[in-house]
């Protein structure tokens, strides 16, 4: 006979929820508005890792990134009202990447609800358009079966972020309730029907592209569509902030689809009669503004392949839409028998080649050679390094010129949003403690989310954060002098020391300012043994690896 079930509080039963689902790290900001649920996480301290982050913004991000290194939901708390509309930016780049995440926001109490009770805000219309699913929990003993609902959600099909409101009151209140069981994937597999035909397109293809993006793969997934490349001597391309899902060492891999996309990659996609796309939404960044690809008809025979059913046609009209998951397709491919065809041997290799003299070295003002300064950085660190990257045009230096040599070495977000680098490299280590962790942020990138290189410091992360300080918004800077040359106007910045931002913090911090001095300070950085801040002082005219602000300027003059 079963034992009659113990009365225990919303918090306790959500927390214990969390438990049987796997989860072990929490990133919170705390609020009064959850503090039953605080108590449950001190009653489960043994079990499930709390990370007291400083902005509700940092706490999200870190959670999305927490989700993307461990492709398990990422889980968030934070408090109503400005918790909730803080940590909505990590909930749009988790929806945005299609990333597992689920972010808990207490709520008023129901005898409140409705009255625009202090920091009331309706989640549901809040959250309705960037979230996967958005709920509020009003009874206790339904936590169950919402907590499972979340999760499931948040990993099958496209991942993606939920939002559960908790009202203060249902919190705090008990009930007499099973435990649901963990939650498990659902995974769409390819038919036998679609690989046939995969195989047929292939096999009549000569100007073919295999392109790799998006979220739902893991390291066996990646080896499996190592293995079929090879077999078929396809040229691979990565999306944009995917580049760690094939080796860029590898002589097939020709670069990256996305901001700043070689030219002559980006003719190549246009002039492939064969673009096999596993993963990536082909949304405006992976096409070029939607140019690559001709809209909704594509003039290329295209296999999109995409784990959610309704990104299957969403935009583009695949020749072959094929529903799967990363994992089952790129098993699958493996075990395709290869296509006899030499037709596209030559172009391979000139594809490469292309790719290597695109990021060959270039004059750049200045006495930091930023060029030289990733070279020695990529000699320094060990292969396995993660790399976390906030937005801006300095992440063009992490984007292009590390060469991701396995899966999950990197760690960005598409959506474009500054801050990310920070909060990113803390939760990449507090997943892998036993990597390497480098954060690359820009000077008005790192201020976004700056303060919590305090969250790194309190819980001994030592994470070595990276900021090129330009004095600039610098991608703003450079559209600016495109549209509106000479006229320069809020893009400027007046930096603190970040150096000694840094030790005050309780970090190491050290600043750059010459080539010669990148090498010795990154190898202290690495051996200090706490978070460590290496500010890098350059050239505001080096824009982007390839032009300078002047040069921007003079075209856009010249062309008026």
């Amino acid at each position: 006979m079963n034992a009659p079930l113990k009365p225990r509080s919303g918090g306790e039963i959500l927390v214990d929820a969390l438990r049987i689902h796997g989860a072990d790290t929490v990133f919170c900001v705390p609020g009064e508005s959850y503090l039953a649920a605080l108590d449950a996480l001190y009653g489960a301290r043994e079990a499930i890792r709390l990370f007291v982050c400083r902005q509700d913004g940092g706490a999200a991000y870190m959670a999305e990134a927490y989700g993307k290194v461990t492709g398990r939901p990422g889980i968030c708390f934070v408090t109503r009202g400005p918790g909730a509309t803080n940590a909505s930016i990590g909930v749009h780049a988790a929806h945005q990447d299609s990333t597992p995440m689920i972010l808990f926001v207490g709520q008023v109490g129901s005898d409140f609800a409705d009255r625009e009770a202090f920091q009331e805000i309706d989640f549901r219309r809040m959250f309705g358009q960037i979230t996967k699913w958005v709920a509020q929990i009003d009874r206790a003993d339904r936590i169950p079966e919402y907590v499972s609902r979340a999760f499931h959600t948040a990993v099958s099909g496209r991942p993606g972020p939920v939002v559960l409101a908790l009202p203060e009151d249902m919190l705090a209140s008990t009930a007499q309730v099973a435990d649901a069981g963990p939650y498990r994937a659902v995974e769409a597999h390819p038919g036998p029907a679609d690989m046939r035909r995969l195989r047929e397109l292939l096999a009549g293809a000569q100007r073919p592209l295999l392109l790799l993006g998006g979220s739902v793969w893991d390291a066996a997934a990646c080896a499996n569509m190592q293995r079929f490349a090879e077999a078929n001597r396809l040229p691979v391309a990565c999306a944009w902030r995917y580049q760690d899902l094939f080796d860029n060492r590898h002589p097939q891999y020709v670069g990256d689809v996305g901001l700043g996309v070689n030219p002559k990659l980006a003719q190549r996609f246009k002039d492939a009669d064969l673009l096999l796309v596993v993963g990536p939404r082909l949304g405006e960044m992976t096409t070029g503004g939607y140019t690559l690809l001709e809209v909704p008809r594509p003039r290329q025979r295209l296999v999109h392949v995409h784990a959610g059913a309704e990104e299957l046609g969403r935009v583009y009209q695949a020749d072959l839409p094929i529903n799967a998951s990363m994992k089952a397709f790129a098993a699958a491919a493996a075990e395709l028998a290869p296509v006899e065809s030499g037709a596209w041997q030559g172009a391979l290799a000139q594809a490469r080649q292309e790719y290597l003299d695109y990021n060959a070295k270039r004059p750049l003002p200045g006495e930091l050679d930023l060029w030289e300064v990733m070279r020695v950085f990529r000699e320094t660190v060990p292969q396995d390094t993660l790399i976390a990257s906030g937005a801006g045009n300095f992440s063009a230096w992490a984007g292009r010129f590390y060469a991701y040599p396995r899966f999950r070495t990197q760690v960005a977000t598409s959506s474009g949003a500054m801050g990310y680098g920070v909060p990113a490299g803390v939760a990449a280590k507090a997943a892998h403690p036993e990597r390497t962790v480098v954060s690359f942020n820009g000077d008005g990138d790192f201020l976004m989310n700056g303060q919590e290189l305090a969250t790194a410091v309190q819980y001994a992360l030592p994470v070595v954060f990276l900021v090129f300080n330009n004095g600039l918004y610098g991608t703003i800077r450079m559209h600016q002098e495109r549209e509106y040359p000479g006229r320069v106007w809020g893009t400027s910045l007046v930096n603190p020391d970040f150096a000694a931002l840094a030790r005050a913090y309780g970090a190491h911090g050290e600043t750059v300012r010459r080539t010669a001095e990148f090498g010795p300070a990154l190898e202290r950085a690495l051996a200090c043994g706490k978070p460590a801040l290496l500010e890098l002082v350059y050239d505001p005219q080096i824009i982007t690896p390839n032009t300078t602000l002047d040069a921007i300027r003079a075209q856009a003059l010249g062309s008026k």
